[in-house]
């Protein structure tokens, strides 16, 4: 009896995981999630609130990325495009027509609107150098318009990406 206790309570945990797991894994935007109005007197506020991390300038990031290399920061700038998909991620860039990162909503949790670039948008997270594979880079170009300055041979980018808890959008 108690062994088959032990099971069934190591069943549940297991399932319990495993739902929680798959419920993570499969969030989808709300229709609200993709054409909320950014306002231009307000903020709109995703994820988690923003404070925690140190506030420092996109740009100075970008010049020394390794530095700021799994540290939780704030940072700002422009959204020079975002997924037109979902809105699970924005390119973020210090000024129009300066270079951007790559910022995705940490673990998919939550979504800006798809209308959102041209948006300023503040927002708190990880800093992270990886090596997106060719196909992650063939799905990020073919369905939601992402651009690359530089692949690699093998059609994989290293790139500098952002991972936000939260981020605030306004039209300025």
């Amino acid at each position: 009896m108690k062994k088959l206790f032990s099971f069934m309570l190591l069943l549940a945990a297991f399932s319990c995981a495993a739902f929680g797991q798959e419920k993570a894994e499969h969030a989808k935007p709300t229709d609200k999630d993709k054409t909320e109005a950014i306002p231009t007197n307000g903020v709109l506020k995703r994820g988690t609130m923003l404070g925690k991390g140190k506030k420092v300038s996109l740009a100075k990031v970008m010049e020394n990325p390794s530095k700021y290399a799994g540290q939780t920061v704030r940072v700002e700038g422009v959204i020079v495009r975002s997924c037109k998909m979902e809105g699970c991620w924005m390119e973020l860039a210090p000024a129009q027509n300066a270079k951007s990162v790559r910022v995705t909503m940490k673990d998919h949790g939550f979504f800006i609107p798809l209308n959102a670039a041209g948006a300023k948008a503040k927002t708190e997270g990880i800093f992270t150098v990886k090596t997106l594979s060719k196909a992650e880079v063939e799905h990020l170009i073919n369905d939601d318009g992402a651009k690359f300055e530089k692949r690699n041979a093998d059609g994989s980018v290293t790139e500098i990406s952002f991972e936000a808890t939260g981020v605030e959008l306004t039209r300025k």
